[in-house]
């Protein structure tokens, strides 16, 4: 009898080993939770962490996990895995995957959780972290090749509180040791928990996504632990996970034998600046074309030619969360100011009046050949003088993108600036330290040590205090 798409799922999760990281996806990983680390410790200054923060602080238990960048703050790890999450979306500045969806944040917040909240012995390692790690993002991957409506950019469902939420499951239910008839049933529960509408895009809610499919997952995993069950077939039926996608074909894994991470083949975009990803090759078009401006050059015309992609459409943003989803808005803040910020997200700067004048000299054109997909899309910015100069450039691939991806030392430059709002500069350093070595390390809750603020524990070991004083790009 051939096995379901959901038993092969179940055996994937339950079945795949350390064996099976190859040196380009631990490295790749390791890079996505350094980043992760980085906004999200940023994003505990935001105010929709805050009121999650708020609002979960009602809930208590004896077992716990830490709060990033909070030292005298546990919640019961599903909230923790919440508000960390939550915080990781805040700002819009966390990895996205093609197809379209923010990979890390459901899953890396549920990680830490549970690492913290119960110890092992021997303890959870940094390989255990890393696998199961891959094992989330890896469900995610597959199951967005389950439908060619979700390669382009989405339109109807926001993909991480789909996908997002699965991969939680996974990676919780690997990193408890589920057997496979449990990861099923994770994954079964998992999806009753999925799904949130992309109305909610540029609004304080949007956040709550990634943060949702942080807690859902893990919930799903801890219930299917204590023998609970849902449809065997889950994966495999149009009434089960393909409700979410139209056209839905889903196909069996391949083999443990022969089996290679998605993660291999195809590598992460990283975030320069707290915007929707299509907004980026629209920032370096534009960086391009303002090197012909001069600084008393009188704009006439803005032309941007992008792919139609209605929730970025904003001419006149008037929040931070619609300034990050708005191509006009970042197209001119990236002329007027020739970069982009966390600062250029402040209400002070998104009401300037030259940005405003600015903003109404911006049309959108959508070349027929331009499709929404962040594989393939491209933005042109054409720039019309009052003297009739009109200066016109294309950016194809921007900067962080899988094909030209960030350089290490400008990944660490970006996860020092953000996470040193909230933490020491010596808990900076060690966070850097430990996800640069992390699978030679005997216990991976050192990282919730330092995401307190905390500096190295006197009672680590020799072995890992070794492993901390050597830093290593392999």
């Amino acid at each position: 009898m051939m096995e379901s798409v959901t038993e092969s799922f179940a055996s994937i999760i339950q079945g795949l080993k350390v064996q099976h990281l190859t040196d380009r996806v631990i490295q790749r990983s390791k890079r996505m939770i350094l980043d992760t680390l980085g906004v999200g410790l940023l994003g505990t200054n935001t105010e929709v962490f805050h009121k999650t923060l708020q609002y979960s602080k009602i809930f208590s238990t004896d077992v716990s996990s830490c709060v990033w960048g909070q030292p005298d703050l546990q919640l019961p790890p599903v909230y923790a895995a919440f508000v960390n999450g939550v915080a990781v979306h805040s700002m819009d500045f966390d990895d996205t995957w093609h197809p379209a969806t923010h990979p890390s944040g459901p899953v890396l917040p549920v990680l830490l959780a549970l690492s913290e909240a119960f110890p092992q012995n021997p303890r959870f390692s940094g390989l255990d972290l890393l696998l199961a790690f891959n094992v989330g993002i890896e469900v995610q991957g597959r199951l967005m090749h389950f439908s060619k409506q979700a390669s382009d950019i989405p339109k109807r469902f926001h993909p991480p509180a789909i996908v997002g939420t699965l991969g939680s499951a996974a990676a919780a239910a690997k990193f408890l040791g589920l057997d496979q008839t449990k990861c099923r049933e994770a994954i079964a529960i998992a999806v009753s928990y999925a799904g949130a509408p992309l109305a909610n895009a540029a609004t304080q809610t949007k956040p709550l996504h990634v943060g949702n499919a942080a807690r859902h997952g893990l919930e799903a995993a801890l219930l299917a632990l204590l023998g609970l069950q849902g449809n065997q077939k889950i994966l495999d039926t149009e009434a089960g996970f393909g409700a979410f996608y139209s056209k839905y074909a889903p196909q069996a894994l391949p083999a443990l034998e022969s089996y290679t991470f998605l993660l291999d083949q195809q590598g992460i975009a990283i975030k320069r600046f707290p915007s929707h990803l299509g907004t980026h090759w629209v920032a370096d078009a534009a960086a391009s074309v303002r090197k012909y401006l001069l600084p008393n050059d009188r704009i006439k015309r803005i032309v941007l030619r992008i792919p139609d992609v209605k929730y970025v459409n904003r001419p006149f943003p008037v929040s931070e969360h619609e300034a990050r989803h708005s191509f006009q808005f970042i197209a001119c803040t990236m002329l007027l100011d020739g970069g982009i910020s966390v600062h250029s997200f402040h209400d002070s700067q998104i009401g300037r009046l030259q940005l405003r004048e600015l903003l109404n000299k911006v049309e959108l054109e959508y070349p027929p050949d331009n499709h929404p997909s962040f594989d393939t899309l491209y933005c042109e910015v054409s720039v019309t003088l009052e003297n009739g100069n009109c200066f016109t450039e294309r950016c194809d691939t921007f900067y962080g993108h899988w094909r030209k991806p960030l350089h290490q030392e400008d990944l660490e430059e970006k996860f020092r600036v953000n996470s040193s709002t909230v933490l020491s500069s010596e808990a900076v350093e060690g966070i850097i330290r430990t996800v640069d070595r992390l699978e030679d390390l005997e216990d991976c809750s050192l990282l919730t040590t330092f995401l307190k603020g905390s500096c190295l524990p006197k009672k680590t070991s020799q072995c890992t205090r070794h492993v901390l004083s050597t830093h290593s790009h392999a």
